[in-house]
C-alpha cells in the first residue's frame, strides 16, 4: 500500500497555526527511543504516538521540529543512509527520502540536530515541548537553550518560555479526521473477529493461553502488527481482577470467560470485551448478571451524542448497576441510598469508558476548566461497564466468582453514535448461538 502524506502534512500544519496563534516559536517532538529487553535484545520497536501523528514516520532515532513564523517550516532529523546497518536492521529511508516521502519542508542526519537546534531556537519567543515526560530530552533541550542565551551580547535572544506541546496535540487527536476512522473501523473489524474465533475455541478444559493464541493468530493474520495492549483471557474468578494478564488457568466447565483484547493497526487501537460461558450455555445466575450489564451498557451508549456530558454514560450505567445489584440481592437499600453511600463499588469500582485512538487510553483531557467535557462529533470512546462479584458475606453463593464485562467502542456522530465494534456478538442468544454452531 503506498502511503499518502496529506493527512501528516494536514495535522503539521494545523498545528503551526496554532503554535502562530500562540506567539509563535519552535515545537520539537521526539519519536520513542528504542529499549533494550534484556543483554543485547530489544523490545519490538513501537514509534511515539505523538510523533506519528504528525508524520506517519515509522524510524527510531527521530525528531520533528516545527518552526512557527512568518516563513513556516516542518523539519525531520532522521538516521542516515547506512548500507551496512540496512544488511543487518532493514531498510532506512535516510533525510533526503524521508523529506520528500513524508512531504518535510527540510530534513537532516539526526546528529545534526545537536549544532542546528540552537540556530533554530535563537530569536524565538517560546519552546514548545513536552516538559517533564523524558529527562533525556529536558536535558538536550536545556543545553540548547543555554547555547542560545550565551549569545546574548551578540544580540541573540533566547526564547522565554517553554510551554507543553502534548496539550495542543491532545486537541488535535481528540477528533479522528477520515484517515483515522478507517483505520479504526478496520482494526475493530479484526478484533470482532478474533472474539468470534474465541468464542468457538473456548471449551472446558482448555487453557487461557490457548484462547489468547487464537486472538493473536486473527489478528496478525488480517494486517494488525500487534495487539493494542496485553490481552486479558481470564477465566472463572480470575475474571474479577480487572488487570488479569497471567492467562495461564484452565477453563473450566459452568465458568464464565472475559476476554479484553483489541489489536493495533498500523498505530492505532481497539478494545473489546466480551464475556461468555465456557461451555456455551449461561446459567441463571450469569444470565441475569450479564442481562444487567448489558443493559447498563445500553444505558450509556443512549447517552453518546454531541454536546453531551462526558460524564453521562457513566451516571446512566451506574444507576442501572446499582439498581440491578439491588434487585438480584447483593445490595440492600433504596437506589439513592446506595448510590450516594457508594456501596456499589463493592461491585463496580472502575469508569465506564475511556478515550480511544493511537493509544488504547488515548489523549485528550476529561474535564474543562473543572467541569466535564462535552463531546464532540469525531470523539472515540470506549463504553464498557462491568459487575465483579467475589465472595463474601452477604453475596448469594450463586453469584460467587462471576466477572463481567461488555466493552465496544463509539464513535461520536452529528446524530449519536456508530459503534464500531457492533461485529462482535454480544446479546445471549447471539453469544449461544454462535458456540453452538
Amino acid at each position: 500500500m503506498s502511503f499518502d502524506p496529506a493527512p501528516f502534512q494536514a495535522r503539521r500544519q494545523r498545528l503551526l497555526q496554532t503554535l502562530q496563534a500562540a506567539g509563535g516559536g519552535v515545537a520539537i517532538i521526539p519519536t520513542a527511543p528504542e529499549r533494550v529487553r534484556n543483554r543485547d535484545t530489544h523490545y519490538g520497536y513501537r514509534f511515539d504516538s505523538y510523533f506519528y501523528y504528525l508524520t506517519g514516520f515509522t524510524e527510531p532515532e527521530a525528531v520533528l521540529v516545527l518552526v512557527a513564523g512568518p516563513e513556516a517550516r516542518s523539519l525531520l532529523f532522521c538516521r542516515t543512509k547506512d548500507m551496512e546497518r540496512e544488511i543487518w536492521d532493514g531498510y532506512r529511508h535516510g533525510p533526503e527520502a524521508a523529506r520528500e516521502q513524508f512531504a518535510f519542508d527540510g530534513a537532516f542526519p539526526i546528529e545534526a540536530l545537536t549544532d542546528e537546534l540552537p540556530k533554530l531556537l535563537a530569536d524565538q519567543p517560546a519552546i514548545f515541548h513536552s516538559l517533564g515526560y523524558d529527562s533525556t530530552w529536558d536535558q538536550t533541550i536545556t543545553s540548547a537553550l543555554n547555547q542560545v542565551r550565551a549569545q546574548a551580547r551578540a544580540g541573540v535572544r533566547a526564547p522565554e518560555q517553554v510551554r507543553d506541546v502534548r496539550g495542543l496535540i491532545d486537541e488535535m487527536r481528540l477528533i479522528k479526521d477520515e484517515t483515522e476512522l478507517a483505520l479504526m473501523r478496520r482494526a475493530a473489524l479484526i478484533s470482532a473477529g478474533a472474539h468470534q474465533r474465541a468464542m468457538r475455541a473456548s471449551r472446558p478444559g482448555a487453557w487461557e493461553y490457548e484462547i489468547e493464541a487464537e486472538l493473536l493468530h486473527e489478528f496478525r493474520r488480517h494486517g494488525s502488527q500487534a495487539p493494542a495492549y496485553g490481552s486479558i483471557v481470564a477465566g472463572g474468578a480470575n475474571a474479577c481482577v480487572l488487570h488479569y494478564v497471567e492467562n495461564n488457568c484452565l477453563l473450566r466447565d459452568g465458568d464464565l470467560l472475559l476476554i479484553d483484547a483489541g489489536c493495533e493497526l498500523d498505530g492505532y487501537a481497539s478494545d473489546i470485551t466480551r464475556t461468555f460461558p465456557v461451555n456455551g450455555r449461561f446459567s441463571g445466575p450469569q444470565k441475569a448478571t450479564y442481562e444487567l450489564v448489558l443493559a447498563a451498557q445500553a444505558a450509556a451508549i443512549a447517552e453518546i451524542r454531541p454536546g453531551a456530558s462526558w460524564n453521562a454514560g457513566h451516571e446512566a450505567a451506574t444507576r442501572v448497576l446499582a439498581q440491578g445489584f439491588i434487585d438480584l440481592g447483593l445490595l440492600q437499600g433504596s437506589l439513592d441510598g446506595v448510590l450516594e453511600s457508594g456501596s456499589y463499588r463493592q461491585f463496580y469500582m472502575h469508569r465506564t469508558g475511556h478515550w480511544l485512538g493511537l493509544d488504547v487510553h488515548d489523549a485528550g483531557e476529561y474535564k474543562l476548566n473543572g467541569d466535564w467535557r462535552p463531546l464532540a462529533v469525531g470523539n472515540v470512546l470506549t463504553v464498557e461497564p462491568g459487575c465483579y462479584i467475589r465472595p463474601a458475606d452477604g453475596v448469594p453463593e450463586a453469584f460467587w466468582n462471576i466477572g463481567i464485562r461488555i466493552e465496544d467502542d463509539a464513535l461520536v456522530t452529528p446524530t449519536g453514535s456508530e459503534i464500531i465494534t457492533a461485529a462482535t456478538p454480544k446479546s445471549v442468544a447471539d453469544i449461544e448461538a454462535l458456540m453452538a454452531d
